[in-house]
């Protein structure tokens, strides 16, 4: 099974999802849901994990996780192992619980972080468990336990981030907007469309993040196993960045892309640069230069003089 990029740094948030060994019920017994609830709590305990939502259905969970040392697998690979260990022991079962690596994706910001945070809480309406009005006392469901108030809350349970997005405090007044911000949610939002935002590649935010993001980490697109499609995107997001610093560098932006001839002499620089400095391929600099197709940015390459504008990108 391919590798999923593991991109970790100091106070890092991540959306991580994972689901049962051939999408089995887990958490299909109050037992395994406390058990695994537990199992959480002694894992924020031992890796200075903030937990800012959470959900359990019956074959998946869902977590908004912050890391503030940089120590997402060590913790996760204790966190699912140790339960793993403890459902098969409890239910007298033997081989692997959860299906293959869990995903973790990557949140740039606190805007960031509350539409995942949404998108968790709204998972068991999605399912068609709970209605829209009651989704706050389905009982696997950080949102219960927010609206509860402090008693029920754990250290490691944080609102405090994602209600300043919604210029809330994390107190017991807030919770009557929250459920009214979520219900505008709920209808605004395609699920599928949120689904496919939120819970597949690395990363979670705005283009310019995910390139720096991308760039800083570029290295990561060198391990063997790791996926095709999050290499691919790693070096999607680098070869945006290396366009914009060469653009900059050269006096241009976006828009005169658009609106100069596909064969300019200037544009032909710039792909030979980007070429020669991240290895662009051809079809995507044809793409994102506006130079017409694959073959034509190749013919005008080779006859273009050998000519180096020497910028780093």
């Amino acid at each position: 099974m391919a590798r999923r990029l593991r991109i970790q740094y100091p106070g890092a948030t991540y959306h991580v999802i994972n689901r049962g060994n051939y999408r089995m019920d887990i958490f299909d017994s109050v037992g395994a849901a406390q058990a695994f609830e537990t199992t959480v709590d002694e894992a924020c305990g031992r890796f200075g994990w903030v937990v800012h939502a959470y959900v359990l259905m019956r074959n998946h969970f869902h977590f908004a996780l912050e890391t503030p040392e940089p120590n997402l697998v060590e913790g996760m690979h204790w966190l699912q192992s140790t339960f793993a260990t403890r459902f098969n022991r409890y239910r007298q079962e033997a081989g692997h619980l959860f299906q293959g690596r869990y995903q973790s994706l990557l949140i740039e910001d606190d805007a960031a972080l509350l539409r995942v945070v949404d998108y968790i809480h709204l998972n068991p309406v999605r399912a068609k468990i709970v209605p829209l009005e009651q989704v706050g006392i389905f009982r696997w469901s950080s949102l219960r336990r927010f609206q509860r108030g402090s008693g029920d809350r754990p250290k490691w349970l944080s609102a405090v981030r994602w209600m300043g997005a919604l210029q809330l405090a994390d107190d017991p007044e807030a919770w009557r907007p929250y459920a009214e911000h979520l219900a505008e949610v709920a209808a605004k939002t395609n699920p599928d469309h949120e689904g496919a935002e939120l819970c597949r590649g690395w990363a979670i935010g705005t283009s310019g993040w995910r390139r720096a993001l991308a760039k800083e980490h570029q290295h990561l697109a060198l391990q063997r196993g790791v996926s095709a499609h999050e290499i691919q995107e790693l070096k999607h997001a680098r070869w945006a960045d290396a366009l914009e610093t060469v653009l900059r560098q050269a006096g241009r932006d976006a828009e005169s892309l658009k609106t100069s001839r596909k064969g300019v002499a200037w544009k032909r620089e710039v792909a030979a640069e980007l070429r020669r400095s991240v290895g662009a391929p051809h079809g995507w600099l044809a793409e994102h230069l506006h130079m017409g197709t694959a073959n034509s940015v190749r013919a005008w390459l080779n006859e273009r003089p050998q000519k180096n504008m020497h910028i780093s990108a």
